[in-house]
């Protein structure tokens, strides 16, 4: 779907780094796509503009104003702590028509608006970096006066590539935390895997897709069963059998409160930075 549901009007991107490649990719990949050229790409880095426009055919400017016109949706894809200029240089060139979409992490809706007409229409999302492989994990949380329909205009901007949720505003840094940290550690438990394969004889090659698949499979039963995974889990584990003897292993060493301590601390760091204008992770 396109994030408009109308091809001939403009999707306007504010950087042309990892993840809006990853929802340009993802708009043209789906059903009723726009036309290349009305996705407009502003973008510092001449090499990165021509990469992108020989890769998808969109439309690329160096100038972050000319991007904009005509635009139904703003998606401002850029690091947190350029945000405040970025948005300086562009606020006459966008009106309280045009549906604004920041992926900057810990920067505010009110502090966005600030630079906006009082009655923007701004829309805080969270994407991860498992977008850029078509299985990201978003949240978005709307403005004070963002409508139901534009909504769900941003909802299938993010949907096309990947699960997404609506929060509240106040509830983004245990987004962050959680889905936005979270492949960091999961990369760390396939790592974990597969080295444990290693250990016990397996090709490094072998251990590897074998742990990353486990994963990925693990993660769409979950979803795609809708059971809790206390319950996958005990179906895995027979009594007196190897998972069980695993899992000890794990409960001993804490594995369970030290991913909740994880999560915990990314929201509280996520908070701290958010506060002091800094930003926080964002894989952009």
């Amino acid at each position: 779907m396109t994030a408009t549901g109308k091809k001939q009007q403009t999707l306007a991107f504010i950087g042309g780094g990892n993840m809006a490649e990853a929802l340009i990719k993802g708009v043209l990949a789906g059903e009723n796509a726009p036309s290349p050229a009305n996705i407009h790409v502003a973008e510092p880095k001449e090499a990165r503009r021509a990469w992108l426009a020989d890769t998808y055919g969109v439309t690329v400017h160096a100038d972050n104003k000319k991007a904009l016109k005509g635009a139904r949706m703003v998606v401002l894809a850029v690091k947190p702590q350029i945000i405040d200029a970025v948005l300086r240089e562009v606020q006459d060139e966008i009106s309280d028509r045009q549906v604004v979409v920041s992926i900057a992490a810990g920067v505010p809706i009110a502090r966005l608006q600030s630079h906006l007409y009082a009655d923007s229409r701004v829309v805080r999302v969270m994407p991860n970096t498992p977008s850029l492989v078509g299985e990201g994990a978003a949240a978005m949380a709307p403005g004070p006066r963002v409508t139901a329909s534009e909504l769900e205009e941003v909802r299938a901007l993010l949907a096309a590539v990947g699960k997404v949720v609506v929060v509240a505003e106040e509830q983004m840094d245990a987004v962050t935390a959680l889905s936005g940290s979270g492949p960091a550690y999961v990369f760390v438990m396939i790592e974990a895997l597969a080295d444990g394969g290693v250990k016990m004889g397996l090709p490094r090659d072998v251990a590897m897709v074998l742990a990353a698949q486990t994963v990925l499979g693990s993660g769409r039963m979950v979803l795609q069963t809708g059971t809790h995974p206390a319950a996958l889990k005990d179906m895995v584990t027979s009594p007196g059998g190897t998972t069980a003897a695993g899992l000890h292993v794990l409960e001993t060493a804490g594995m369970r409160g030290a991913v909740i301590g994880a999560v915990e601390a990314a929201c509280r760091r996520a908070r701290e930075l958010g506060g002091a204008g800094g930003g926080t992770d964002s894989g952009n």
